[in-house]
């Protein structure tokens, strides 16, 4: 990789680090996890880097990647390794703009969530960041048309959850 395809990757990771963030959160349940899942994102992004050919955005292809790879770690360590529950005080926000009353929903909707299959989760967090289906779709590898029931599917699923 040359040194301008360098500057351009640290770019748009400094300007989308969000994405991966938000991918660790749904994937691990303590900072040590997130650092390291966060970590193992970026190395597979500079990998594959070279071979992003910019069909897409570059945010489509970091959630590609990032979703691959939370999914393939995730299924690594379901088998092996149990987790403990994530604080969620590492994202709070400034106190002064905290609400508490928010946060409670969110560890509801994190919570169902986590029942969810890995590919549930990532069609969730893809479509709670507003990704429209032709989005989702090409992030997740499956039809559009596949994206919509699937979703329809889930949202069903969270409201059991949510209201049992």
């Amino acid at each position: 990789m040359n040194e301008a395809s360098e500057e351009i990757f640290v770019k748009q990771l400094q300007e989308n680090q969000n994405i991966i963030h938000k991918i660790c959160r749904l994937y691990t349940n303590d900072e040590d996890a997130h650092k390291d899942l966060f970590q193992e994102i970026t190395i597979q992004l500079w990998k594959a880097f070279p071979k992003f050919r910019g069909d897409s955005k570059f945010t489509t292809w970091a959630y590609r990647v990032g979703l691959n790879t939370a999914i393939t770690l995730y299924r690594k360590k379901k088998k092996t390794l149990n987790t403990i529950e994530f604080d969620s005080t590492f994202h709070k926000v400034k106190q002064e703009d905290y609400n508490y009353e928010e946060e409670e929903q969110l560890k509801l909707l994190y919570s169902a969530i986590s029942e969810l299959n890995d590919i549930e989760k990532a069609l969730v967090f893809l479509y709670l960041e507003d990704k429209d289906y032709t989005e989702i779709s090409e992030t997740l590898g499956i039809s559009e048309v596949n994206a919509r029931v699937k979703m329809n599917r889930v949202k069903g699923k969270l409201k059991k959850i949510l209201n049992p």
